[in-house]
C-alpha cells in the first residue's frame, strides 16, 4: 500500500485549504514586508505531509529551515519520498568552524553548489531543505556565479589551452587522474574535470577544437556512465580565500520563494552565536595573510531577520498575529515500550472511534513481522501497513488518521540518508595506485607478478595516453591502460617473502595458475565427498520462527544491513532443515556478526536447546559473555546458563582458572 491515501486526506483537509488560500492572497498582494503565518499543532511527520501539499499546490520555490542538520535530514527524507527526489534539494554547511578551510567537507560543497546551480539555471521549482549553520554562510552573487561558471555543450569550439587556463583560474588542480572535486587532467584530446556541481566527473573529448562528446564517468572504474549534451563547471564556492562579492542566501533565491522555519527564535539565536564565534576566530587570525571580514562572509541573526521580512514566512513556533495562526489537531505517537497488548488496545480503540490506522514500516520484512506477531497473539487488530519509512508517527484528530512508525513501536534507531555520491568514492583503485611506490610488487591477472614502474605517458597511434608501467623478468616491460585497472592488484604474500618474477610470455605464470586450479579441484572433490556423506545424515530440525523470535528481532534498535539480513536468513534456513548445519559467518570487527549469532542462539533456546559460545582468550570470553548478557537482558525468556555466576568474584575466579585454556567454553 502507498502513502497516496494519506496525501489525499491532507489535500482534502479544510484547514489546509484555508491555509493555501491565505498563502495565495499574501503572495498575490506583492507586499514588501510580509506578515508571518503560524502553523500550530503539527506533530511528527504530519508536518512533512502539510509542507508537501503546500508545495504541490503553490508550485513555487520553497525554502524549509529546520533547527539542526539531523532534524533537517530526517524531514528531507520524508519530503523526498512524498514529493520525489528530483524536486527536493539539501543545502548543508560546507565546514565545521569559521575560517577553518582545512575542515571543509567536499561532499557538502558539492550539495551546496548543486542547489545554487539549480536556482541559477531557473529550472522547475524545488523544495530546499536547510538549517541555520548552512544559511550562516554567504554565497556568491548571481553575477559572480555566472562569472565563475564555465558552460559547455556539444559542438562548441574551445581551445584546450583556454580551457586549461580557465580551470587554473578557478583554482582547479591538474593531476594524472581525477579522484575528487577540484581536479582535472588532460590526456591528448581528452579532458577529465571534476566540477563542484556534480557527483561524478565529466570526460570531455575534443576533435580538434570542437567538443565531440561529453560523458560522466566513475572515478573507481574509469568507465563512462551516461552521455550529456551540456555541462556547467563550477569551482569551490566555499573557498574563503576568494575575494568575490558575497550575499545572503535569501537574496540569491527568487523573490516569490515561500519560506518555512521550524523555530524562528532559535534560528536567529543560532546565527548570532555563530557570528560571534566567527568574529572571535577572525580576531585570532594572522595578519600576514589577508582575510575577509566576518560581515563579508557570514550572516548574523539580525541581518538574516531583516532579509526574511521580504518573504512570506510560515513558522511553527506560534509567534504570528492571531488572525494568521492556523491550528491543527495532531498528537505525537504514544510510547508502547514494546508491549503489543497496549498497541493492539490503542489501535482497536481508535478504530472504534472511526479512525483509520496505518503502520509505516521501513521494509517488507518489518511489515511481515507485525503480521506474524498479531497472528501469534491471535487477536483481531484493525490496521494497514505501508512500506514507507517515516520520521515520526502522529495522530490527526481532524482527519481521523492514525499513522504509527515501526521504529518507534520497537524503539529502534531510525537512520536518515543524505545524498552523498562523492563519499562513496573515497577508497578507490586510483588512490591506491597513487600510493604505490616504484618497485612495489603488483599482480596482473594475465601476466603474473611484476614490479610497479609508475605512471607513464606513451604514444598510441599518434596520441599521448596515460598507462601503468609494469616490469618483469629479463627487463621485460608491460604497459597497462588505465581502463584495465580491474586486472591489477597489489601483491599480497608472506611477510618478508620476495616473490619470483618471470619473463613475459614464458608460460610460468600459466603453469602456476593451472597448478593452483588443480589443487582447488582436488580440495573441491574432497569437500564434495564429505558433503555427500553429510547429506545422508539427519540433524535436529528447528521449528519456524515463533512470536518470541519475531518480537526479539523487531526490538533491535538498529536496522539490519542487507548482508546481515541475508546471513540471518541463510542460518535460519539451515536450522529449519533436517540436514546437519555447516555454515561459517565471517566479517570484520564491528560488522554485525554478533547480531546474527544472537538471532540463531535465541532460535535454539526457543526450541529447547542449549547454546555454547567458544572464544579464544579469557578477555574475549568475558567481553562476549558481558555483551551477550546485556543484549539478552530484555528478552521475554530466561536463559539459565547466562546467570550461572552468582557473584562477580565467582565469575572472575572462574575465568582466571580457565586462563591457561586455549579455548574457553561459556
Amino acid at each position: 500500500m502507498s502513502p497516496s491515501q494519506i496525501q489525499q486526506s491532507f489535500a482534502q483537509s479544510p484547514k489546509l485549504g484555508k491555509l493555501q488560500e491565505s498563502i495565495s492572497q499574501f503572495q498575490d498582494s506583492e507586499q514588501d514586508n510580509f506578515p508571518k503565518i503560524g502553523l500550530k499543532g503539527l506533530s511528527g511527520s504530519s508536518l512533512s505531509f502539510v509542507l508537501a501539499e503546500i508545495f504541490n499546490t503553490q508550485n513555487r520555490p520553497f525554502l524549509t529551515i529546520f533547527n539542526d542538520k539531523e532534524e533537517a535530514a530526517y524531514y528531507l527524507n520524508d519530503l523526498e519520498r512524498i514529493i520525489g527526489e528530483d524536486k527536493v534539494l539539501f543545502y548543508p554547511g560546507s565546514y565545521r568552524r569559521p575560517y577553518q578551510i582545512e575542515e571543509t567537507d567536499n561532499a557538502n560543497v558539492l550539495l551546496r553548489a548543486e542547489v545554487l546551480n539549480r536556482i541559477n539555471s531557473r529550472k522547475k521549482p524545488a523544495v530546499i531543505v536547510s538549517y541555520p549553520d548552512a544559511l550562516f554562510e554567504k554565497v556568491l552573487t548571481r553575477k559572480e556565479l555566472d562569472k565563475n561558471t564555465l558552460k559547455m555543450k556539444l559542438g562548441d569550439t574551445l581551445s584546450l589551452d583556454f580551457l586549461n587556463e580557465v580551470l587554473f583560474e578557478y583554482q582547479f588542480k591538474r593531476v594524472d587522474f581525477v579522484t575528487e572535486p577540484g581536479e582535472f587532467s588532460v590526456r591528448g584530446g581528452i579532458v577529465d574535470v571534476y566540477s563542484f556541481s556534480n557527483d561524478e566527473p565529466y570526460r570531455i573529448e575534443f576533435f580538434g577544437d570542437e567538443i565531440d562528446s561529453i560523458r560522466t564517468f566513475d572515478v573507481e572504474t574509469q568507465l563512462s556512465n551516461e552521455k550529456v549534451k551540456s555541462i556547467s563547471i563550477v569551482p569551490n564556492m566555499a573557498n574563503k580565500f576568494l575575494t568575490e562579492q558575497r550575499q545572503s542566501f535569501l537574496t540569491y533565491i527568487a523573490s516569490n520563494t515561500l519560506v518555512f522555519s521550524k523555530n524562528t527564535d532559535l534560528l536567529f539565536g543560532r546565527l548570532n552565536d555563530l557570528f560571534d564565534k566567527a568574529k572571535e576566530a577572525f580576531s585570532k587570525l594572522s595578519e600576514a595573510i589577508k582575510h575577509s571580514n566576518p560581515e563579508e562572509l557570514f550572516m548574523s541573526g539580525d541581518s538574516f531577520k531583516e532579509h526574511l521580512q521580504h518573504f512570506l514566512l510560515l513558522s511553527s513556533d506560534g509567534n504570528a498575529v492571531n488572525e494568521n495562526i492556523f491550528k491543527f489537531t495532531t498528537k505525537p505517537q504514544p510510547s508502547f515500550n514494546k508491549k503489543f497488548n497496549l498497541l493492539i488496545e490503542n489501535l482497536n480503540d481508535y478504530r472504534s472511534k472511526g479512525y483509520t490506522n496505518y503502520i509505516f514500516c521501513a521494509s517488507e520484512q518489518q511489515s511481515k513481522r507485525f503480521q506474524d506477531i498479531f497472528e501469534e497473539i491471535n487477536e483481531k487488530v484493525h490496521y494497514r501497513t505501508i512500506v514507507f519509512p517515516l520520521y515520526q508517527g502522529f495522530v490527526d484528530d481532524d482527519l481521523k488518521l492514525v499513522c504509527f512508525t515501526d521504529h518507534q513501536i520497537f524503539e529502534r534507531y531510525h537512520k536518515f540518508n543524505i545524498k552523498n555520491g562523492y563519499s562513496k568514492k573515497q577508497s578507490i583503485t586510483l588512490k591506491e595506485l597513487n600510493k604505490l611506490e616504484i618497485g612495489d610488487y603488483v599482480t596482473h591477472i594475465d601476466h603474473g607478478i611484476g614490479k610497479f614502474g609508475g605512471l607513464q605517458k606513451i604514444d598510441v597511434e599518434g596520441k599521448k595516453q596515460e598507462a601503468i608501467k609494469l616490469m618483469y623478468g629479463e627487463r621485460d616491460i608491460l604497459y597497462v591502460s588505465i581502463h584495465s585497472l580491474h586486472k591489477i592488484s597489489k601483491f599480497n604474500g608472506k611477510d618478508g617473502a620476495v616473490p619470483k618474477i618471470y619473463k613475459l610470455g614464458s608460460g610460468a605464470w600459466k603453469k602456476i595458475k593451472d597448478k593452483t586450479k588443480n589443487r582447488v579441484k582436488k580440495i573441491a572433490f574432497d569437500l564434495i565427498k564429505v558433503y555427500a556423506k553429510r547429506r545422508l545424515e539427519k540433524g535436529f530440525q528447528y521449528a519456524p520462527d515463533s512470536y518470541l523470535q519475531n518480537e526479539l528481532e523487531a526490538s533491535f534498535i538498529y536496522e539490519d544491513t542487507p548482508d546481515q539480513s541475508t546471513a540471518t536468513e541463510d542460518v535460519k534456513k539451515d536450522m529449519e532443515s533436517e540436514r546437519p548445519m555447516d555454515r561459517l559467518i565471517c566479517g570484520d570487527v564491528g560488522f554485525g556478526k554478533t547480531e546474527v549469532a544472537i538471532r540463531a542462539a535465541f532460535k535454539a533456546v526457543d526450541n529447547g536447546k542449549q547454546v555454547a559460545i567458544l572464544v579464544p582468550t579469557t578477555i574475549l570470553a568475558f567481553q562476549h559473555h558481558r555483551t551477550f548478557s546485556e543484549r539478552l537482558k530484555d528478552m521475554p525468556v530466561t536463559v539459565d546458563y547466562l546467570n550461572r555466576f552468582r557473584t562477580a568474584k565467582e565469575k572472575k575466579d572462574t575465568l582466571e582458572n580457565l586462563a591457561s585454556a586455549k579455548w574457553i567454553l561459556l
